[in-house]
């Protein structure tokens, strides 16, 4: 089982991601993952659950192109993410750090 980090907040996740030039939005550009899934690889899963619903539950990768080029996904209740995305992401290679 690859590791999966949990933070106290998304944004936490994002912050975290971010110091380390993930900046890219692929949730914005997810057509960049649907188009062409082997060129990318999961580097970092941060998880986050709401303390008062678990259905509030949300999780941010952290991903990385071949080309080197680094960016989020943010999946959760209230992403406007399509499940062909999320069923992309499930296939994805992860490499551990």
């Amino acid at each position: 089982m690859k590791k999966r980090y949990h933070y106290a907040s998304v944004s936490e996740a994002l912050k975290m991601l971010k110091e380390k030039g993930y900046d890219y939005d692929f949730n914005i550009n997810e057509k960049e993952l649907e188009k062409n899934p082997e060129n990318f690889e999961i580097h970092h899963i941060y998880r986050y659950e709401g303390n008062t619903n678990p259905d509030d539950e949300s999780w941010v990768y952290g991903i990385q192109s071949k080309e080197g080029k680094k960016g989020v996904f943010v999946n959760g209740a209230s992403s406007d993410s399509s499940i062909d995305v999320i069923k992309i992401l499930h296939q994805l290679p992860i490499v551990e750090n």
